[in-house]
């Protein structure tokens, strides 16, 4: 086991969120996801698996929690029928499975898998299912994060955490904003070794990368598409924020900058994201005319929504040779994708996959044991039919999950329920269209117990019992006086 410099700093602040108020270790905690290369723990004997730094900081995060409230409200998220509940079995499930079915399918079965070779550098290949340290590491992950997910809901119950949150989110986007101009600044001035102390996991790192001429922005993580895929949930949250008018002039400068850093990072993946979020945002904006006197914009919207083709229409007239251009660098980003060495690997990834599907009947060859490049067929060749069907049921309970009517009226715990739905939306748009392995990062986790947590009663009766007091004491009051 080998500690990085990144690590030690990780450790040194997490004691010093021990002692610190505990909004410090929400806030913490998704501000280290933005560390997606870092490595605090690098395993020589798990084949040089890498342990990040949110993954180490969980740690300090959930012992700060514990301190604070106990293991009653971090235990209260997994009740029956709640999402914490499904996500709690599918993950015990997937642990299970990463035990026996590598064992039950051994050599019968031959999937897409890490192997490392010497010096401890990763490569994909396709080999004969077995027991790997995959198994481990992804079980582990699993477990993580339905440890974050618990702690999250802890935390986020209570009234005021909304803010904290929300605080959290456009942090964490400013320092992912700062990641990017540092990769871009330190690529052209030929500084990129300042960036190693955040480059330490051991990943193939495609930092260097370019694409029509543009420079693919990785900020901190190992390559272009890692950071769109981030900066996607991001952009989703904040826009999300600045439709429901919370801190309206820095959510929009951080939603325009985030949105810039997608285009830059000429990731198709992130592309196909917005075509998803941008919608999903824009008739949740128009359904809030009907449901509330604060409606998010919807006016600006579908100004927007008439005048942007209005304005392609112009600029397809008066500028042909720029539409070229464009169309040119599209082609390459989108079209011609499929027929790219990348496209043609990534369609090998999910061939192997489906086989395996149907090689273990539908079980799954187990957690970690094979790859593919969308997570739905990542669910199928992982743990089976039963296992997606568990996702989509945990799913289904985070975005049918609704604000009770006692705490409506709560203006900012409704927008960072919003923005946590919205973020979670974009995690998974991507994630079905390029997704590789089981673990969706700890910020999606974060997001899906924010959602549960705004979602709680016990959030609205705390609130109301607050509202009646205060109503019996004003009499009291004016009568003394």
């Amino acid at each position: 086991m080998s500690f990085e410099l990144i690590g030690f700093v990780t450790v040194l602040v997490g004691l010093g969120v021990l002692m610190a108020p505990i909004h410090w270790a929400l806030t913490f905690m998704v501000v280290s996801t933005t560390l997606g290369s870092a490595a605090a723990i690098n395993l020589p004997a798990l084949g040089g698996a890498s342990i990040l730094v949110p993954n180490v900081f969980l740690l300090f995060f959930g012992v700060r929690i514990l301190m604070a409230y106990g293991e009653g409200p971090v235990l209260a998220a997994f009740v029956p029928a709640g999402s914490g509940f499904w996500l709690m079995v599918l993950t015990l499930f997937g642990v299970l499975t990463a035990v026996l079915s590598p064992r039950l399918f051994q050599g019968a079965v031959d999937v897409m898998t890490v192997e490392r070779s010497v010096g401890a550098r990763s490569f994909i290949a396709l080999s004969p299912l077995r027991s790997s340290s995959n198994n481990i590491t992804q079980a582990v992950y699993a477990l993580g994060g339905l440890a974050c997910f618990g702690f999250c809901h802890a935390y986020l119950r209570r009234p005021g955490a909304p803010s904290h949150l929300v605080s959290a989110i456009l942090i964490a986007a400013t320092v992912n904003l700062a990641f990017a101009a540092a990769d871009i600044v330190t690529y052209f001035s030929g500084t990129e070794y300042l960036l190693s102390v955040v480059r330490t996991a051991n990943y193939a790192l495609l930092t260097a990368a370019e694409k029509g001429g543009l420079k693919r922005i990785s900020g901190s993580f190992p390559e272009a598409s890692a950071f769109a895929d981030y900066t996607l949930v991001l952009f989703a949250a904040t826009a999300s924020l600045w439709l429901d008018r919370i801190r309206s002039r820095l959510t929009a400068a951080l939603a325009l900058a985030s949105l810039a850093g997608l285009v830059f990072s000429t990731s198709a993946t992130a592309l196909l994201g917005l075509a998803v979020v941008f919608p999903f945002l824009w008739i949740r904006s128009i359904i809030t005319v009907f449901q509330r006197k604060n409606p998010g914009r919807p006016v600006f919207l579908a100004a927007l929504f008439l005048i942007v083709p209005l304005v392609l229409l112009t600029v397809v007239n008066l500028f042909p040779e720029m539409v070229s251009t464009v169309y040119d660098f599209l082609d390459e980003m989108l079209l011609s994708k499929v027929d790219s060495q990348s496209g043609r690997e990534r369609a090998m990834w999910n061939a192997a996959a489906y086989e395996a599907f149907v090689n273990t009947f539908g079980m799954g060859a187990g957690l970690g044991s094979a790859r593919a490049s969308s997570y739905l067929l990542v669910l199928l060749s992982n743990v089976g039919v039963l296992g997606l069907v568990i996702f989509c049921i945990f799913v289904a309970t985070i975005l049918c999950a609704r604000v009770p009517l006692a705490a409506q009226r709560r203006v900012e715990g409704l927008a960072a329920l919003r923005a946590a739905k919205a973020g979670f939306v974009a995690a998974l748009s991507t994630s079905l269209v390029s997704g590789t392995v089981y673990d969706l990062g700890l910020l999606f986790y974060i997001l899906a117990g924010s959602v549960s947590a705004l979602t709680c009663l016990q959030i609205s009766d705390v609130a109301a019992r607050r509202t009646r007091l205060v109503g019996a004491a004003s009499p009291r009051r004016i009568g003394g006086s």
